[in-house]
């Protein structure tokens, strides 16, 4: 039985250092599997795997860095990939992913389980998915629509299941490169997408206070220069001054006696 694989930076205390964001893309193998038939309605039982599915490639990037990363497993194997990037996802204050919370971050923790390695069994996430279906009424949610709808250019095209078929059958390295292009494409426009929607929604995470800062400063930004714009009460009978940062735009809700006070 494998032992887990422990990071010796285990626990994420960046109290009062600088905000990291990470967004981030992975790319999946499918199962291969022993099957008599063929169709749309077969039901095929898990003692048929051949070779379960694992993950092809992760890409990322931090937030205001240029530079797109990328990890890929070795012909198949992916615990050396996760083993480093289960160390990285480890350092972020808030991860995005475009339906990250029930795709990404659900393949990379039954992976990691499935190696041992260890992984905290919670993150501060923000999928952009749920920002869309909660917060918009767009015609479609998927990530290439709207980065096309707001003008940000769409993903890269793939070309179809044989570029997996390359790469999970034949260790096409050039395929591989592709997937990875791919990946890192999709990792760009989901930052892009999520700085346009950024400034509509709540924030999940404030940086200004993570970074050592005080509540009356932008959630977003850590900027002070907020601006009034109205008041708002709660059914409690809490009032709250409502505030928009001008240097990114974020909106922001603060109790009136602490914004009185500071």
């Amino acid at each position: 039985m494998n032992k887990p694989v422990f990071s010796k930076n285990k626990f994420n205390i960046n109290k009062g250092s600088k905000f990291k964001r990470l967004f981030f893309d992975i790319e999946t193998s499918y199962n291969i599997v022993s099957s008599w038939n063929v169709g749309y309605e077969l039901n095929i039982s898990p003692d048929n795997i051949i070779k379960e599915r694992a993950i092809i490639c992760i890409c990322y990037k931090w937030e205001d860095e240029s530079k797109i990363h990328e990890l890929h497993w070795d012909k198949g194997d992916d615990k050396q990939m996760l083993i480093k990037f289960s160390k990285i996802i480890n350092g972020a204050d808030e991860i995005i992913g475009h339906n990250g919370d029930n795709f990404d971050i659900k393949w990379l923790r039954t992976r990691c389980l499935f190696h041992s390695i260890d992984v905290f069994p919670d993150y501060q996430t923000v999928d952009t998915l749920k920002l869309s279906r909660g917060n918009f009424k767009f015609n479609s949610n998927k990530l290439d629509y709207i980065a096309k709808l707001l003008g940000l250019g769409g993903k890269m095209e793939t070309g179809g299941l044989k570029l997996w078929d390359d790469i999970i059958l034949r260790n096409n390295k050039t395929s591989l490169i592709k997937m990875i292009d791919y990946c890192k494409k999709d990792v760009l426009i989901l930052e892009q997408v999520f700085k346009r929607l950024n400034p509509y929604v709540k924030s999940k995470t404030h940086v200004a206070v993570l970074e050592g800062g005080n509540r009356c400063s932008c959630p977003n930004c850590s900027s002070t220069r907020l601006q009034k714009r109205g008041t708002s009460v709660t059914a409690s009978g809490l009032i709250k001054q409502r505030l928009q940062c001008q240097d990114c735009g974020k909106y922001t809700s603060i109790p009136s006696k602490l914004f009185e006070k500071k």
